[in-house]
């Protein structure tokens, strides 16, 4: 019976999750990697053995890392003064302390802050703000490949059985 509760709790980790990728205000790669973990350790890591786990969270970790450059990546690359990727990532960070729409407009507000502290036109700062914010977009994108792509090899691992995780 207990089995039966920690696989639920998993698989509402893992759906949980996926919301998370798009939903900012939820941590969804962790929560998706710890539902996948959960449903190894209950199995007896008979399906989703150490290189499973290992791949899954390597590619969790790299959806983490997206998720946190991607906004500064976005103002860099439309030529976002120092201050500005400084405002992109500060703005990011307090964003996270506003819900959804701190982190939907803190990299925006801070690029635009920071790139206006240096001394540059409101028309290029909010040009540099856009970009920032469209690295934001295409980081969450990023990220809801990777958690799919997480949640399909574990569906692998499942499906292959024991075999391919004996090593």
């Amino acid at each position: 019976m207990m089995d039966i509760a920690l696989y639920v709790l998993a698989a509402l980790l893992i759906v949980g999750g996926l919301a998370g990728a798009v939903l900012p205000s939820l941590p969804g790669i962790p929560m998706i990697f710890g539902g996948i973990w959960l449903v190894a350790a209950v199995d007896g890591y008979r399906h989703l053995g150490l290189w499973w786990l290992l791949i899954i969270g390597v590619l969790g970790a790299i959806g983490v890392i997206v998720d946190f450059v991607a906004s500064t990546l976005g103002a860099k690359r439309v030529g976002a003064s120092k201050l500005a990727l400084w405002g992109a990532t500060l703005g990011t960070l307090a964003g996270m302390f506003f819900g959804i729409p701190g982190l939907l407009f803190g990299p925006f507000l801070g690029a635009l802050a920071g790139e206006l502290a240096s001394g540059t036109s409101m028309l290029r700062s909010a040009h540099v703000g856009i970009g920032t914010w469209l690295g934001l977009l295409f980081g969450t994108l990023i990220k809801l490949v990777l958690s799919f792509v997480m949640v399909g090899l574990f569906g692998v691992a499942m499906l292959l059985g024991g075999a391919a995780s004996a090593t």
